[in-house]
């Protein structure tokens, strides 16, 4: 186990250095084992700290769970828009940054297990994995607009809404399988099966890795 070194900044930054413990204990523990304590011993501070800034566990939980889901959004989305012109090109990255670390990794599987099973049990954590949901989807139906419109078809509202979902779906089910048994597709990556299954979903539409040729 290792001890962070609390450094003086920011409250924001505080908040933040105690999220990220949380979440090292949880990855590495369990939710049960991440207790006030031990997250406090992590970050270098005294729980009486760790209360200033979360009134229970539950909700330092629950900031941590948010952090998790954001952070997965942002990540892809940050991927999808570095230096890209092409709204296909921004739809493959976007897709292969899902099924790729740090999104697709051993962390990422550990904090997804830990924390699924509050959603069906605890109305905050059902509320933030709604909101992370649907701003995922949000990000998504853009892509899949741009994409349409770039392939010169009308980006229908209800279409485009519709093969989001079916899209978050592939992507869904490939991150469970890479993550769970990943070493079983080393012939046969899996970003190259989503893509694959994207474009069939699009109708024939061809994306491509960054600004090549279509």
């Amino acid at each position: 186990m290792s001890r962070r070194t609390f450094h003086r900044a920011s409250e924001a930054e505080r908040r933040q250095d105690l999220i990220n413990a949380t979440l090292d204990c949880i990855s590495e523990l369990g939710l049960q084992r991440a207790t006030v304590r031990e997250v406090a011993t992590r970050a270098g501070v005294t729980p009486g700290l760790i209360r200033h800034y979360f009134s229970s566990k539950d909700q330092m939980l629950q900031a941590a769970y948010r952090e998790v889901m954001t952070g997965m959004t942002s990540k892809v989305a940050a991927a999808a828009d570095v230096g890209q012109t092409s709204a296909r090109a921004r739809l493959h990255d976007f897709i292969v940054a899902n099924l790729t670390p740090p999104v697709a990794d051993g962390r990422s599987l550990s904090l997804w297990a830990a924390f699924i099973s509050h959603v069906r049990v605890d109305p905050a954590f059902a509320e933030i994995h709604r909101e992370s949901y649907l701003a995922f989807r949000s990000a998504l139906e853009v892509l899949v607009a741009e994409v349409l419109a770039e392939a010169g078809e009308v980006p229908d509202d209800t279409r485009c809404r519709e093969l989001s979902i079916a899209i978050n779906g592939v992507i869904d089910g490939l991150w469970l399988e890479g993550t769970l048994v990943g070493d079983l597709f080393s012939e046969t990556p899996l970003p190259g099966i989503a893509i694959k299954s994207v474009e069939a979903l699009l109708g024939g539409i061809k994306l491509a890795a960054g600004d090549q040729p279509t």
